[in-house]
């Protein structure tokens, strides 16, 4: 689908649902820096099949469409992944907090809208670059109920404009499992996080997956690590039944 933007053109989106038409509650999925493929198209529907509609935006859609921003080369090779990477850092540059105020209600809006979203508590789940985009959607809509974040860079920096700074306008359970030795999430970011969602009042699980590194779910590239990726699943899975399921 295509979503409008405020501030002008559209984001293309994937939605993926289960196999039937019943009414089911709604998760947003936000990709890795290394965009919409076919990975993210897999973890998606992964969490389709649990009983949800998902739709999982393209976060760069400043920059161009899937089609133009996808990777063309092997990311599982020795320095390939790394070389990707370079090109990347203007499009996260271009998501400054402004515009993002601008785009995430549009996602979700465009998440509920759907056919056969049932009703407005929705989850967030985001990776990499993408579990800063879902903290700040819960902390703009109270109605975002649950939060899974996993490998997420820059949480709980030392910046006015730190994602973890607006935690007490969030009312979400969250989930977030840190990958280990992790530059953009050190040991001091995972305690400050955890800080900043105790003195919130939420309900969180802020944990580092040992032994994991920095974009562990993403088995097209050189760094998966099916355990967390499965252990991330399991407790994904469990956040969104506890809080979705009796939305």
């Amino acid at each position: 689908m295509e979503i409008p933007m405020p501030a002008g053109g559209v984001a293309e989106a994937w939605v993926t649902r289960p196999n039937d038409d019943a009414p089911r509650p709604g998760v947003l999925f936000f990709m890795d820096a290394f965009g919409l493929r076919p990975r993210i198209a897999e973890m998606a529907q992964r969490i389709a099949d649990w009983g949800y509609v998902v739709m999982a935006p393209n976060a760069f859609h400043r920059n161009g469409s899937v089609a133009e921003l996808a990777p063309t080369e092997d990311l599982t090779q020795p320095g390939v992944r790394e070389a990707f990477f370079k090109g990347v850092r203007p499009r996260l540059g271009a998501l400054t907090v402004e515009a993002l105020e601008s785009d995430l209600p549009a996602y979700l809006a465009a998440l509920r809208a759907v056919p056969g979203v049932d009703g407005r508590a929705v989850g967030v789940t985001g990776y990499c670059m993408g579990a800063r985009l879902a903290v700040r959607a819960a902390c703009l809509d109270p109605d975002v109920v649950a939060v899974g974040g996993f490998h997420g860079g820059g949480l709980a920096s030392e910046a006015d404009d730190s994602p973890h700074r607006g935690l007490r306008q969030a009312r979400a359970e969250f989930v977030l499992g840190h990958a280990d030795g992790d530059r953009s999430m050190d040991p001091e970011a995972v305690a400050r996080l955890g800080a900043a969602l105790a003195e919130a009042g939420l309900t969180a699980r802020n944990e580092v997956y040992s032994g994991a590194a920095h974009g562990y779910t993403m088995s097209d590239t050189s760094v998966f690590d099916e355990a967390a990726t499965e252990r991330h699943f399991a407790e994904l899975r469990d956040l969104l039944n506890r809080t979705l399921r009796l939305a």
